[in-house]
């Protein structure tokens, strides 16, 4: 597509981010929503426009090439993504689940449910290109230096006994196989005969009409097996076998797209080059004619400030701004009562610190009683970004004249706008210096004793300055590097390379009657879909932008739950893969005999927490994380010491901050086990997951059949394949699809195509989840805080009233944070 179609979607997704800010902040503040079914409606509807804002940007990013832009377009897209986070976060306090159903709002915009899928950024992986490239390195080398490689399977001799079984088994089959040929004989000879004996009362005629009837037959049904398949075809709900997927202009599009993303490399160079060379020209051209225009000008402040006051003004600091304040709008009077106002502040500041939290406090408790009882959304830390970055789109790029520019290269003049102000600052820190040493001989000059004071006082700040240093917490590893530590966890084996999934891999169908059975006060089981979604939101997005990381509600731990087999683990690798991120292991069995005693243990989660902050993003993952938690340790487990992280580990996770994009994912299939208090008080986010549903095993079993090498055509019913497989997991589904898919069978697809029935056999010998283990599940999660809010709710016991205080309370936390 050309740069005039990316052009279009940018301007599109700031016309759609205009009326939502416009709708989020009114010029007359909105009356809190007493019914929580409105309020609710209301969340979802900017949830599902800033996501469909979210995608045009991030298609936009993805394939702009000019340098300028991108930048532009990367500061709203990072504030849209935390404002998405923060409705997420909101509609979960509100409705009091993690998967919400949206289909009477994608009906009333006219979206699909592909619409709502959370695109993961194309940016994470490809500005972090280098980095992953040289982690790799670092691993092959280590893996080198450890001589791993493949050792060559050993031939185990038999024993006299399996030798005569085997001989055994191989003589009944060639018994077998000589009984089935010779009755098989016999029966051909007995259907010889029959057809003679036919034949012989059957006239010519008889036959020519059975012949007829037969051939009429065949063609017909070959006709409207043809009507049929042209039909679906036409509809969309079969492929054309006489196109190849994927098709060329498929193939096209994709290497065109790789070909922007070589350009955007190219301008990119060009654009820090440029740089370069306009900061060097300003620094050598204007610079000079800057620092005297500002000499003057502070000069003439100075006088000012003696012909008004009757004395020399006190040079603001560096920290106040320094000479800015100066050039502010402000009279020599008003600049010099503003300096000795923060002087009296700064010296009665210790003894009315606790009179003032009082007073604040008591103005909250009056605020809290004289608002209005309803619900109200909670403050965001990212509109204010969201309206500059809407304002710059506005100012610089909606109206632009960009028809010299056909090659979307940067433009010089913004640079040097830009840049402009930073050397301003630059050489007004170096003006501030040269000035204030000559205030201070002004002061000299004119009066000795004041300029006695204003050092005693200007030693005192430094000394009070220099008094306030924060204890930094003791690094035990001071004197190694980053690379010898990488090195020892990978040879510990508790730093792993993540497989290779994407959480497109993760396949699974959109919950159409979610709203439904919800409207029917039934509790629907999320979908694999609603699964994907709530991991991209709760763990991707997050962890692959710095950005959003430090101002998004923040998820330190996270558990999946769910039977073996539905994709826990696989979800913990794409959550890697998509961002990058490194994979350190702390599962209670592959940590056991590692580190051994109490200072070991300090030492390997030391380790593990500075490499993990050091390179991050970076996953923690807790394999079996009920074993961490256990009620009562079995016998057989009690060497192991499962609960051996259960202190430490919840100590070293305060520590984390929202500048360290480091998360902890703990997957379980038995949380029955463990201690709920102290489980739910570990991680925060507690994600269930369900068996599949019709709709996602009908398109795992196609998706599956077709990575496996088979072929899907109109013999193999997969409607009837999907309902029989009802309680069986992803992991059984591979398992059955790989013990089949062999590569006989797939050479044998041309005479023999696939059927539903192969499937039934290997189906049977699993034992699937039943009923009764998946709603142990859901009464397991029904006791945790989340799930205990919901009962509450759909009961009628939580009124509206609590939960806009609690709203309003937890929204005061975050600002504070």
């Amino acid at each position: 597509m050309s740069h005039s179609t990316y052009n279009t979607l940018w301007s599109e997704a700031h016309e759609e981010l205009s009326c939502l800010l416009d709708e989020e902040l009114p010029e007359e503040p909105l009356r809190p929503e007493r019914d929580r079914v409105v309020f609710f409606q209301r969340l979802a509807t900017f949830y599902v426009r800033y996501v469909q804002i979210f995608r045009q940007l991030e298609e936009a990013y993805d394939q702009s090439v000019h340098p300028q832009k991108r930048r532009a377009i990367r500061q709203v897209l990072d504030s849209v993504i935390g404002r998405v986070l923060e409705l997420k976060n909101e509609m979960v306090e509100k409705e009091f689940s993690e998967y919400h159903y949206m289909d009477d709002i994608i009906q009333d915009l006219k979206l699909t449910p592909e619409d709502l899928e959370i695109p993961v950024p194309r940016y994470f992986i490809w500005e972090r290109n280098k980095v992953l490239q040289d982690r790799e390195r670092m691993f092959a080398a280590i893996f080198n230096q450890m001589d791993v490689t493949e050792k060559p399977p050993v031939m185990r001799t038999l024993t006299l006994e399996r030798a005569i079984k085997i001989v055994q088994v191989a003589e009944r089959a060639r018994q077998g196989r000589l009984r089935a040929k010779f009755m098989r004989e016999i029966h051909r000879d007995s259907e010889r005969q029959r057809r003679a004996e036919e034949q012989e009362a059957v006239s010519t005629d008889q036959a020519a009409v059975c012949i007829q009837k037969v051939w009429r037959g065949f063609m017909q049904r070959k006709i409207t097996k043809r009507l049929r398949e042209e039909e679906m075809i036409f509809l969309g709900m079969a492929m054309d076998p006489n196109l190849s997927y994927p098709s060329q202009t498929e193939l096209d599009t994709v290497n065109i797209e790789a070909n922007r993303r070589t350009r955007q490399g190219e301008h990119e160079d060009d654009y820090q080059k440029s740089i370069g060379s306009v900061i060097y020209q300003l620094r050598e051209v204007e610079g000079p004619e800057m620092k005297e225009t500002m000499k003057d000008q502070i000069r003439q402040w100075f006088i000012e400030c003696r012909d008004a006051t009757g004395s020399f003004p006190d040079y603001p600091e560096e920290e106040d701004g320094g000479s800015a304040l100066i050039f502010a709008e402000k009279t020599p009077e008003e600049l010099a009562e503003e300096l000795a106002a923060k002087e009296e502040e700064d010296a009665n500041k210790k003894p009315k610190g606790k009179e003032e939290t009082k007073e604040k406090g008591k103005k909250e408790k009056v605020n809290d009683e004289e608002e209005e009882p309803g619900l109200k959304m909670l403050p965001s830390a990212y509109l204010e970004d969201l309206q500059r970055g809407h304002k710059t789109f506005s100012e610089v790029w909606k109206n632009r004249n960009e028809i010299m520019n056909f090659s979307q290269r940067h433009e010089l003049e913004l640079i040097k706008e830009e840049k402009r102000k930073e050397i301003e600052v630059e050489i007004r820190k170096q003006v501030d210096e040269l000035m204030r040493q000559e205030l201070a001989n002004w002061k000299l000059a004119v009066d000795k004793e004041k300029s006695g004071k204003v050092k005693g006082a200007a030693k005192k700040k430094k000394a009070s300055k220099s008094g306030k240093k924060k204890k930094k917490d003791k690094d035990l590893t001071a004197d190694r590097t980053i690379e010898s530590l990488f090195e020892e966890l990978v040879e510990q084996e508790l730093l792993k390379k993540a497989d290779n999934v994407k959480l497109k891999d993760y396949l699974g169908d959109y919950s159409y009657l979610g709203t439904t059975l919800r409207q029917s006060d039934i509790e629907p089981m999320p979908s694999l879909s609603d699964v994907r979604q709530v991991v991209a939101l709760y763990a991707v997005l997050p962890l692959g932008s710095q950005a959003v990381h430090e101002k998004a509600p923040l998820v330190k731990t996270m558990l999946l739950v769910g039977p073996s087999g539905v994709g826990k683990k696989m979800l913990v690798h794409a959550i890697c893969q998509e961002t990058g991120a490194n994979l350190f292991d702390l599962s209670p069995l592959n940590v056991a005999g590692k580190y051994p005693g109490k200072s070991g243990l300090q030492m390997m989660l030391h380790v593990v927490f500075k490499v993990a902050r050091l390179m991050q993003p970076s996953v923690i993952w807790i394999g079996e994380a009920e074993k961490m938690f256990y009620k009562k340790v079995p016998k057989e487990e009690k060497e192991l010491d499962p609960k051996r992280l259960k202190k430490d580990l919840p100590k070293i996770l305060k520590s984390i901050k929202g500048e360290d994009c480091v998360l902890i994912v703990g997957t379980t299939s038995d949380p029955h086990s463990a201690d709920l208090k102290s489980l739910c008080k570990f991680y925060n986010k507690i994600i269930l997951i369900p068996r599949p549903d019709y709709a996602s095993r009908y398109v795992m079993w196609k998706e599956l059949i077709k990575k496996n090498g088979g072929e899907v055509t109109s013999d193999l019913d997969l409607s009837s394949l999907a309902k029989i497989s009802d309680g069986y997991t992803q992991g059984h589904m591979v398992q059955v699809v790989r013990s089949i898919l062999t590569e006989r069978r797939i050479q044998q697809f041309p005479k023999r195509p696939l059927t539903a029935s192969e499937f039934v056999s290997p189906l049977a010998r699993i034992d699937p989840v039943f009923q009764e283990e998946e709603e142990a599940f859901k009464n397991w999660y029904a006791k945790t805080p989340l799930g205990k809010k919901r009962i509450k709710a759909a009961l009628g016991k939580d009124g509206d009233e609590e939960s806009s205080k609690t709203g309003s309370k937890s929204g005061k936390k975050k600002g504070k944070k």
